[in-house]
């Protein structure tokens, strides 16, 4: 009984073993099989942003071998010399461009698009998407193999290359991504259309030669000369010929001999027709190019010629006049005409925030009361700031003014004068700061909101202003940075001995409360107009259905009063 109780103790042993080894192996395999799928799901991942740069380079990378084809396939077709004599070249070329053909097809395919404003990732649905497209049907047509047929026919035959000019789209893609992304999309659209007329040019020019050698050389004045004269057999001369011929017929300018035969006749009313349009869409594009380059300049000239004309109706002195065209001459010049909140509008907040943070933030946190702000109201605060231009010998502000703006500067100086104005104290430069404790109204500031020096702009200076109507709005929404910013300021005040200690520590400033009760005031007035507006829309809404329910009540009443009448009868008959 031992014997056997041992042996299936030791059989049982190596059962668990076996399973447990089994299961060691079929963990590892699992983990195997995940990481196989998993650098699959990696490798199918792949995909093409359409918003990177990567697509852009691929863009003008895959353009290349279609305006080849655009340009070459015809040229080959007409003139066979040039066929002929780099034969070897263009086999490397025309293989080349189709295989960049393939893989342009392999991006699109996997070229990503947004779908309820996210990125679609799945390589089917991308594969489906590009299907449904438009330009798929053409892209397969420009793949077509049509070189097979070289081999029975002989290389010497390109026109069968012709369908590779179904890929065009993505050269037309390729400009307007550049148009967008250029900084002179002017400069750019002025040249593409150029491109685009010298390509028709091109293409007409290979067609006249092609009718040319149809009808047979020198047949007739028309068509171009017999080649077997040798001026007129090199193959530079024939192109360069035909492509005159082309401009002058293109261009409408027309000193080209006239045709002879029939199809002479239709080719040149073609040509003429095709010129006729071409000349208009270049007369119209070039003019609205320039009107656009122009825009802003006729804009401002018209500013400077209605403000002299309300100079001289008002008779303003010659000096003034003379301060303020040089002003105007000041801002074109170095180019700050742009009214910024005008060209931003159209951007979303935080776009618009992220400019302004990242043009203005660093200016604004040199300023001390705003170095430990927090980020939120700096945003704020940098929305706010108002970009101006200060001339020579202008006042920034006067010794007794009141202060409501504080300013920054941006570029320039200004000094800060006596009350002769010429005799300079200091000079402020770029990053200075001023007015900045004028704007918070502090208790107990000796000075009050009054300016205490006479500030003047030496050259011209510009300057970033911040308003105390801003500033408060702005601080409506941090309470605790409103206190720090006062605490800031005081503490400001106490060190330069600027503030009265026992009116600061006093209780409600009454100025604080004339001014608080002063906008309750404006505040109800504008609640009481709109209570206003909303009583009587109210009461011409009630009035409205007024009349609806009584004209539904005399129409009831009406349908009724028969049955009643009879009701009436029969009760005093009694039947």
């Amino acid at each position: 009984m031992l014997p056997l109780a041992k042996r299936r103790k030791k059989t049982m042993r190596k059962q668990r073993k076996r399973k447990k080894d089994g299961d060691k192996k079929d963990d590892k395999k699992e983990k195997k099989d995940k990481k196989k799928d998993y650098k699959k799901d990696d490798k199918k991942t792949w995909i093409m942003d359409p918003a990177t740069d990567n697509y852009y380079r691929w863009l003008s990378i895959i353009a290349v071998p279609i305006f080849y084809n655009l340009m070459m396939v015809i040229t080959r077709a007409c003139f066979n010399e040039l066929q002929d004599t780099y034969t070897i070249l263009w086999v490397i070329l025309d293989y080349t461009s189709d295989a960049l053909y393939y893989i342009d097809t392999y991006v699109r395919s996997r070229t990503g698009f947004l779908e309820q404003g996210l990125l679609v990732k799945d390589t089917k649905k991308l594969l489906n998407h590009y299907i449904k497209t438009p330009q798929f049907k053409y892209e397969i047509l420009s793949m077509i193999p049509t070189d097979i047929i070289m081999l029975k026919v002989g290389y010497n035959n390109p026109e069968l290359r012709f369908n590779r000019l179904f890929r065009m789209g993505r050269l037309f893609e390729f400009c307007d991504r550049t148009e967008t992304r250029t900084s002179c999309p002017n400069i750019f659209r002025i040249s593409n259309l150029v491109l685009y007329i010298l390509v028709i040019i091109h293409w007409n020019a290979c067609i006249f030669f092609a009718i040319s050698k149809t009808i047979g050389f020198g047949t007739d004045t028309w068509v171009y000369p017999n080649i077997s004269h040798p001026e007129y057999g090199r193959l530079a001369r024939k192109y360069i010929y035909c492509l005159y011929w082309s401009t002058l017929t293109l261009t409408t300018i027309g000193e080209t001999p006239p045709p002879v035969k029939d199809i002479e006749y239709l080719f040149v009313i073609t040509d003429f027709l095709i010129g006729v349009l071409i000349f208009a869409t270049i007369v119209g594009n070039v003019g609205a190019m320039i009107s656009n380059m122009n825009a802003s300049r006729a804009e401002f000239q018209a500013k400077i010629d209605s403000i002299k004309q309300y100079m001289q109706f008002r008779k303003v002195t010659k000096d003034l006049e003379a301060r303020v065209i040089k002003w105007f001459d000041y801002l074109w010049t170095e180019k700050k005409t742009c009214d910024e909140k005008e060209v931003l509008k159209n951007l979303p907040y935080k776009l618009r925030a992220e400019i302004a943070i990242n043009v203005h933030l660093d200016t604004l946190k040199k300023v001390r009361i705003f170095q430990d702000c927090e980020a939120g109201l700096l945003i704020e605060l940098v929305l706010k700031l108002q970009p101006q231009v200060f001339s020579p010998g202008d006042y920034i502000c006067k010794k007794g003014d009141i202060g409501r703006e504080m300013y920054i500067i941006k570029e320039g100086k200004l000094a800060v004068v006596a009350d002769d104005g010429v005799t300079q104290f200091v000079v402020l430069s770029d990053g200075a700061y001023f007015g900045e404790i004028s704007i918070l109204g502090i208790k107990g500031s000796k000075a009050g909101n009054r300016r205490t020096a006479n500030i003047r702009s030496v050259g011209y200076s510009d300057l970033f202003a911040l308003s105390k109507d801003d500033l408060m709005e702005a601080l409506t929404e941090y309470p605790e940075a409103k206190k720090a910013l006062e605490e800031k300021g005081k503490a400001i005040l106490m060190k330069d001995n600027l503030i009265d200690e026992t009116v600061a520590n006093a209780g409600a400033d009454p100025k604080d409360l004339e001014e608080k009760i002063l906008r309750l005031e404006s505040n109800l007035d504008v609640m009481s107009t709109k209570f206003a507006k909303l009583m009587a829309e109210y009461m011409s809404y009630q009035k409205e259905n007024k009349t609806d329910t009584h004209c539904e009540c005399t129409h009831r009443y009406r349908d009724e009063e028969p049955d009643q009448e009879l009701k009436l009868y029969k009760s005093i008959t009694g039947l």
